[in-house]
This record gives C-alpha cells, sequence and structure tokens, in this order.
C-alpha cells in the first residue's frame, strides 16, 4: 500500500502514514503517548487542512492534521449534535409515535418538547427516556455517515417519519448527500458526529419547568459533571414570547422561510417581523413610563451584534411619544486609554473586560447629571486609544430620561453608586427564532457572528477572516462579562428578525468565501457556508431605514 505524509500540527510531527487510514487510527496511536500528547480528554474529531472531519475519515493525501476535544468549539458542536442523535434515537426506542422537538438552547443544555408519547407524567417519560440513553451510552454503538443518492435519502427520512427533514432534504439541488446513522436510525445532522455513544460520558435528560425536557450538556472545563444551571425565568419567557411569533408567521424552520421567499411572500413577512418589534419597543416604554416617578435612567445592554445602539435609539423614540426628553449615553465613550487598558494572559488587550471602562468617572458624571449639573462627557478615539474632550456636553432636566447603552450596562458594578430605584434595565439579545429541522436548531451565537461579519466589513473594513478570529475572545468576554447579568433586567428583548438570515447570506456568503483555507478560522467559515447554501437570498430593499438589520447593512436613518 502507498504511503503518504501528513503533519499533525498538535505535536509539529511530519509523519509517514498507510495512505487510506482513518483519523481513528492515527488518533489512537498518538492518544497512547500521554507525554507528549497535548489534549487532556478524549479525541473527538480532527481539522483536516482546516476542515472539520469525523474520526472516520480516511487519508488519501497529504493532510495537516489537527485533533480537538470537547473543550475547542468544534469539539463542542460535535458532541451537541451527537447528544441530541442519542436522545432522538432514544425517543424513538420508547416511544415510537411520539414527536421530539428541540426548541433552543439553553445555559448548558436544549429545551426540548416531546409530544404523543400516550404519557401524562412527565418524570415517567423523562426517566424512561433517560434509561433508554444511558444503555445506548453503555452499548458504545458508532454513529456512521453515509453517502447515497437524495432521492434515496428523501425516501429514508420520508419511511421514518420525520416530516421536517423530509421537506429540507426535497429543497436541495445535489445529487448525493451524506446521511447519519446510529444503529439503523437514520437522521440529518448539521455537524460532524463523534465516534461513538461512548463517548458521550456526561449529560443529562430531566423535566424542565413543567412545559418540557431539558437536554444538557456537559461542563466544558469538569467533563465529570453538568454545569449548575442558573435559573433564568426572564430569557426562557422570552424564548417562548419568539416561538409565539414563529407560530404566527408560520415559519418554524428554514424550509418554512424558503417557501415564503419562493411563493413572494417576502416582502410581508418583513413588514410583519419589524412590526412585531415596534410594538415591543412601545411596550417596554409604557413599562417605564409607569415608573417615571422613580426612573430617571435606562440601561440597555446586550451581547456584541444584538443589536444594542438601533434599540438604544427605537426605544428613545418611543419614550419621546410619551413625553420624556430623551438624552443618549454611550459606554463606549467611557473606555480607558491603552495604558490603563487590563489585558489577557497572552498579553492582548481585553477589551470585554469591564476594567476596560472608567467607571469612576462614569459614576461621577451620572451623579452629577441626576443633581441637574452639566456635565462635560468624553469622546473616545479608537485609533489612537485615548479618550478627548470637545466641548460635548450634557445635562438633565426634570423631564429628561437617560438612556446609557453599553455590553456591561447591567453588571451591579458598573453603576454602583447611583440608587437602583432610578434605574430601569433592558436586556438585548438576537435569539434565534427558526430552526433548520426539529434535531437542529440555529445558535444564537451563530446568528449574531453573520451579523457581525457583515457589520464590521461595511463598517470598520475588516474581513471576515479577521471577525472570526476575534470571535472567540468576543464569546469568552460575553460568557464572563454579559451573561452572568441577563436576568438583572427588568426585561429582556429578543432582536432577532425571523427574515434576517436570508439578508445576511447576501453579504456575508462572500466574505466567507474569501476566507484563506491555509487558518483555522477556515474551519468556521467552511461550516456557517455549508449552512447558508440551506437558505434563499432575499432582497434588503424592502427593509425599513429604522430596522434593527440597518445597522449591519447600511441604510440606517439613526445616527451611530
Amino acid at each position: 500500500m502507498n504511503s503518504i505524509e501528513i503533519v499533525i500540527e498538535n505535536t509539529h510531527e511530519h509523519r509517514t502514514i498507510k495512505q487510506g487510514s482513518t483519523l481513528a487510527e492515527l488518533a489512537q496511536e498518538y492518544y497512547v503517548d500521554l507525554g507528549r500528547w497535548p489534549l487532556e480528554h478524549p479525541i473527538l474529531g480532527a481539522m483536516v487542512n482546516n476542515v472539520v472531519e469525523s474520526l472516520d475519515y480516511r487519508i488519501f493525501q497529504p493532510k495537516t492534521i489537527h485533533f480537538f476535544d470537547i473543550t475547542s468549539a468544534h469539539g463542542k458542536r460535535m458532541y451537541q449534535s451527537s447528544l441530541v442523535f442519542m436522545l432522538y434515537k432514544a425517543v424513538r426506542d420508547v416511544y415510537p409515535q411520539a414527536v421530539l422537538s428541540v426548541k433552543h438552547s439553553l445555559k448548558g443544555g436544549f429545551f426540548c418538547t416531546l409530544e404523543n408519547t400516550g404519557i401524562d407524567d412527565r418524570c415517567i417519560i423523562a426517566n424512561t427516556v433517560r434509561d433508554r440513553m444511558i444503555e445506548l451510552q453503555r452499548l458504545d454503538i458508532p454513529f456512521e455517515t453515509k453517502g447515497m443518492l437524495l432521492t434515496e435519502a428523501i425516501e429514508l427520512i420520508r419511511n421514518a417519519g420525520i416530516p421536517e427533514t423530509m421537506k429540507l432534504l426535497e429543497s436541495l439541488n445535489q445529487l448525493y448527500i451524506n446521511m447519519n446513522f446510529l444503529d439503523g436510525t437514520p437522521h440529518k445532522f448539521a455537524a460532524k458526529l463523534v465516534p461513538s455513544t461512548g463517548c458521550l460520558r456526561t449529560w443529562d435528560f430531566s423535566v424542565y419547568k413543567d412545559q418540557g425536557f431539558l437536554l444538557q450538556m456537559p461542563d466544558q472545563r469538569h467533563l465529570d459533571r453538568q454545569p449548575v444551571l442558573p435559573d433564568t425565568p426572564k430569557l426562557f419567557s422570552i424564548f417562548k414570547e419568539h416561538h409565539s411569533w414563529v407560530d404566527l408567521l408560520h415559519v418554524p424552520t428554514i424550509t418554512d422561510l424558503n417557501r415564503i421567499v419562493r411563493n413572494h411572500g417576502e416582502n410581508h413577512l418583513i413588514h410583519v417581523s419589524e412590526a412585531l418589534h415596534e410594538k415591543k419597543y412601545a411596550e417596554i416604554a409604557d413599562m417605564i413610563y409607569q415608573r417615571r416617578d422613580h426612573v430617571r435612567m435606562v440601561l440597555l445592554a446586550g451581547p456584541s451584534s444584538s443589536g444594542k445602539t438601533t434599540s438604544c435609539r427605537r426605544l428613545s423614540v418611543q419614550l419621546s411619544v410619551l413625553g420624556f426628553d430623551v438624552k443618549q449615553l454611550s459606554l463606549d465613550d467611557y473606555f480607558v486609554s491603552r495604558d490603563r487598558t487590563p489585558k489577557l494572559p497572552n498579553g492582548e488587550y481585553d477589551f470585554e473586560s469591564i476594567d476596560a471602562l472608567d467607571i469612576p468617572l462614569l459614576n461621577d458624571h451620572l451623579i452629577r447629571l441626576f443633581r441637574g449639573e452639566k456635565v462635560e462627557i468624553p469622546t473616545f478615539d479608537f485609533i489612537k486609544g485615548n479618550p478627548y474632550f470637545d466641548g460635548k456636553s450634557l445635562q438633565l432636566n426634570p423631564n429628561s430620561i437617560l438612556v446609557v447603552e453599553g455590553i456591561h450596562a447591567l453588571n451591579p458594578k458598573l453603576t454602583a453608586q447611583i440608587d437602583d430605584e432610578l434605574k430601569f434595565k433592558v436586556y438585548v439579545s438576537a435569539l434565534t427564532q427558526i430552526a433548520i429541522d426539529d434535531a437542529n436548531i440555529i445558535h444564537s451565537s451563530e446568528n449574531r457572528m453573520l451579523r457581525r461579519i457583515v457589520r464590521d466589513n461595511n463598517f470598520r473594513g475588516w474581513d471576515a477572516y479577521n471577525t472570526l478570529h476575534r470571535w472567540a475572545e468576543v464569546r469568552r468576554g460575553e460568557e464572563l462579562n454579559i451573561f452572568p447579568y441577563q436576568e438583572n433586567a427588568d426585561i429582556m428583548f429578543n432582536s432577532a428578525l425571523l427574515y434576517e438570515l436570508g439578508v445576511l447570506k447576501i453579504y456575508a456568503e462572500p466574505q466567507l468565501k474569501r476566507v484563506p483555507e491555509n487558518c483555522p478560522e477556515y474551519a468556521e467559515a467552511h461550516y456557517m457556508l455549508k449552512f447558508l447554501e440551506l437558505i434563499d437570498p432575499i432582497d434588503p430593499k424592502h427593509i425599513p431605514p429604522t430596522s434593527i438589520m440597518r445597522e449591519f447593512l447600511g441604510g440606517s436613518s439613526f445616527e451611530y
């Protein structure tokens, strides 16, 4: 058999192997040598020439190979999809007529519904499904991927009774497709899968809030246990609200969105989606008005690319309608100079840290503003890395309300010197409202990443490579500095729009195609391009100038 040369990037070694060897064989050979292997946990997959592949992938050409475990973003995605498949298989085994639907992610897991079990007691259902999942894990059954004609795959899924996936496959324009199997049970997953059920060592399946079930993932830092899940009733209520919007507009999946586009109904979908947003902004303004005797300041926070700035502008308009004199303040102007900016362990600036803001100066200004004083406020020069004062001032009158926008706005440390009675807190995030099918959700972070790719290219001159390169650090900052405080909000606002993925596709796709194949960021670009192939484009011409989407696309009637 012919030999080929490969590069194991984890150990920086050039190796000669037999042509046709699998990644699993190679991983086994290296994993036993713990003295030089840098991964702490079982290998789940690898990047082959910067494309994510399962361990059953065979190597026929010279390649660069980078193995990963669950601590990487790629490994986490594989683990999630595989765990959902094991759940799906368990449900099919114990409740053959039941309908499983993975609705959305929650921190540390997924919220699911399970219908047509014939049993009313959710605890019995959860215990029965969990017991079967434990058995599947113990049996260490391989996840298999098989290529087949698309027509054969459609017939297979039709016979398996998976209507949403069948509709998705019927919409594809390709001859062959890779299908996934677990012990003969078929499905189609967007991500690659781990080698076998035995790799899924830590998980749980339980009743959640008497409304459904929670499929729980392991803690990425401590894989022997699940994370302690915070109680997030406000976030969960927003997810429930967005599902009612999905039902109202009949677009639970990408296939339904494509159907609307192909029937030339995208204009109506845009208008209704925008109207729902405007209604929500008006409701938030009404809540603030009801507390007008005390509230002097609205704190508006959210993760990257959630649409905070446009939300600030649109909420301000609604507050003006109610008679408020609205003043706005951006936390971006309160960054400290570069020499005072905290740094990460690798020496780079940590702009996501709350200590990157001049908290004493901000609190001093707020106290003086609420006293009625006129305050000269800073402007931050992002090119020079320093704040400066150019005479820009702010003063509040008795009818004024101050809207403060920034990622740390809900962190109590930020406004610790201000009486809580004066504050009304709003959390904004793009909680994606449609799914690929009943087993494949679209993560909100992926939606926001697409927004950011488009915005960075339009307004910062950054290409997709630069955005993807920074994304892991942005996500780390969100986990540390934003998500822990989201339940501090008086109200949450879901800034996702049902039509937006079709619009973002037009702008993001060309950018993602330019990501070089010789960099690690290509793996994420490749995954997102495969995802965007499923979505029909939507012309942005009908999007109004006040839309949140204009913050990313351009053409907004607001000044930023």
